[in-house]
């Protein structure tokens, strides 16, 4: 707009201006426009008094690679009849967009491992807040042996739910379908209540391996912890797991409770 038009003009003037009139910017630069890509002086990362010599020294965030381990969940658990020790981690190894992630979960009893659950899985970034995992779990304890092929999505849904969901492809055709959930609630600063819910079901009926048709298992519970710091929290909390279905009633043929209640204890660090 040539500002000139308006010298003199007092605001109601101004205000009833017929603004199809006014020249707005856009189309082409002008001829005499400085060039956007001249603003360096001509100094880049390979050329220029401040270049080092050598391979290039200034890397973005996203071409580093960055690893980690999180146990999430170690912790003695107590079901009325007896004790257990189960864990559950996690490791990673990549960059931003794709890493290699180990996920390990599993019991141990009367010093034994009773079952154990690992995935190794590649993770490819989708969104901000979320990643696609695809890769391989094998399973051991309850019956025999199992391979799966996995597919799955993870990361944080609004208002800061952390959910994980992964379907599987195992032998002779059967599939599995888990979804986890949890939440973060800061009671203080290190004080922090996790509540946290993880439903399972399978494709069909594996009596073998002690997997029904249909939902399969529900656990939720929640777990209080103290951050003494950010890499280490112990805690205590409440657990309650039902079997559903066709492996309830599984269950009960075999003269067990459908329902579990169970307090732990545990530690939760990382590095």
């Amino acid at each position: 707009m040539d500002h000139s038009q308006t010298q003199g003009m007092d605001h109601s003037q101004m205000e009833g201006m017929d603004h199809g009139s006014m020249q707005m910017q856009g189309g082409s630069a002008p001829a005499d426009a400085r060039d956007p890509h001249a603003y360096s002086d001509g100094i880049t990362l390979e050329e220029g008094p401040y270049a080092l010599p050598g391979p290039r020294q200034l890397r973005l965030a996203d071409e580093h690679a960055f690893y980690g381990v999180l146990v999430d969940r170690l912790e003695r658990v107590d079901n009325g009849e007896g004790h257990a020790l189960t864990y559950d981690t996690r490791a990673w190894f990549g960059y931003d967009y794709d890493k290699a992630v180990l996920k390990a979960e599993g019991d141990i009893e009367q010093g034994r491992l009773a079952e154990a659950s690992t995935e190794l899985l590649w993770s490819h970034a989708l969104t901000t807040f979320w990643n696609s995992e695809l890769g391989v779990r094998y399973d051991t304890g309850h019956g025999p042996d199992q391979s799966w092929l996995a597919l799955g999505v993870a990361g944080l849904a609004p208002y800061w739910f952390e959910l994980d969901a992964t379907a599987y492809l195992g032998d002779d055709g059967q599939t599995a379908l888990a979804v986890e959930g949890e939440y973060e609630l800061l009671l203080t600063q290190r004080l922090v209540l996790q509540p946290r819910a993880e439903l399972t079901a399978y494709g069909k009926d594996d009596a073998e391996r002690g997997q029904g048709r249909g939902l399969f298992e529900l656990v939720a519970g929640a777990r209080l912890r103290y951050e003494i710091s950010r890499q280490f929290a112990p805690y205590v909390g409440w657990e309650w797991a039902t079997a559903l279905g066709n492996s309830a009633d599984q269950v009960r043929e075999e003269g067990e409770a459908t329902q579990q209640t169970r307090w732990v204890a545990g530690v939760r660090f990382w590095f």
